[in-house]
Order: structure tokens, then C-alpha cells, then sequence
């Protein structure tokens, strides 16, 4: 599916804004779509944040790019919990999930899948969820990523931790599940 790409090339750019090729090309030569030419041809290929910039900036539709739906990674190493939440996210119709149940499979689809938003248990087989929050929040092109961490065993301190690492929300076992899709809705602005 060309929408999931994080890179495209200038007949994918034309096709998802509805414009020619030759617009796209005389755009990224004069600056105004970002992007790189492949080293040693003559190719060009504009990155997935500098076309949603150019998008946004041209007043393009954004629909060929996304689903509509927003993108939730759910990183838990509890089985039912993930089972409860990507059942009643994609009943829901408005998100598109994934689920992790490792610090380190979080951090690999991060980057594979994009998500808006991540609900992220803190106690993790591996690492702690402030682990995954820092990573995630030192790079640059996950600025846009909501972060909504959730603990039953989180003592002040924990959570204080948390928030400082990025987390941009905590939520405290058992909680009331419509509770958090209506705040990570929020969060994403749907």
C-alpha cells in the first residue's frame, strides 16, 4: 500500500496529490517540496514528513496519505489486555492496530508503523516504559507521537519518571477502558 511508505518517488508524490510528475520534479528543484536526488542518478525521493509538509502547505488533501483512521501501537505483555484493547480499537473504526509486547519490538514498529499514538504498559519483560519514552522522544520524527502509559504498580516517583521521559499521559491500573480511548482520541485530535 503506497500510503505506509516513509519514503516516495516523484510518480508516487504526483499520484497521491493529484498533480503531474513535472510539477513535483520543478517543486523539489526550486525548494519547495523537500526531499534527496539518489546519489549517482538522477532520481528524486522526498521523505514521508517533508510530503505531508508540502501537503499541508498547499492545502492537499492529506485522505491518500492516510486510512482516515489513526495509527495505535498497543505495548503490553499482557495477553488480554492486548487482546481487549485491539478488539475495541478496531470495533471502534477509527484506529488501525499493532501490538508489541516487548520494549524492543515497541521500538521496531515505531518505526515500521508509524502510530499517532502508543499505550505503553510501564513494566515491560525487558525494559521500563521510561526506557521506551526517551528513545522514542530523541528522534526527531516521532515528535508527533502520543505516548499514554499505563501501570498498575507505578509509585509517584515512577510516574513522575515517566512524564519527565516523554510520556504524555498515565493512566493507573484497572481503568476504565472507554476512559482511555476517549483520551487518547483527544490526544490525536480525532
Amino acid at each position: 500500500m503506497i500510503a505506509m511508505k516513509s519514503v516516495y518517488t516523484t510518480g508516487e508524490v504526483a499520484d497521491i496529490c493529484k498533480i503531474s510528475q513535472q510539477t513535483v520534479i520543478r517543486c523539489f528543484d526550486n525548494g519547495r517540496l523537500k526531499g534527496f536526488k539518489v546519489p549517482g542518478s538522477k532520481f528524486r525521493r522526498i521523505p514521508r514528513e517533508a510530503l505531508i509538509s508540502f501537503m499541508k502547505e498547499n492545502d492537499i488533501p492529506l485522505d491518500q496519505l492516510e486510512s482516515g483512521k489513526k495509527r495505535v501501537l498497543v505495548v503490553d505483555d499482557d495477553e488480554p489486555i492486548i487482546e481487549m484493547f485491539t478488539e475495541l480499537l478496531e470495533r471502534d473504526g477509527r484506529f488501525e492496530v499493532k501490538t508489541a509486547s516487548t520494549g524492543y519490538d515497541a521500538g521496531l514498529l515505531t518505526q515500521q508503523f508509524r502510530p499517532d499514538v502508543i499505550l505503553l504498559d510501564f513494566k515491560l519483560p525487558d525494559i521500563n516504559g521510561n526506557v521506551v519514552c526517551r528513545r522514542i522522544r530523541s528522534a526527531p520524527e516521532f515528535e508527533h507521537i502520543k505516548i499514554i502509559a499505563i501501570s498498575g504498580v507505578a509509585d509517584p516517583d515512577e510516574v513522575t519518571e515517566l512524564m519527565a521521559a516523554g510520556a504524555d499521559e498515565f493512566i493507573k491500573k484497572p481503568f476504565e477502558i472507554d476512559a482511555v480511548i476517549s483520551r487518547m482520541a483527544e490526544l490525536v485530535k480525532l
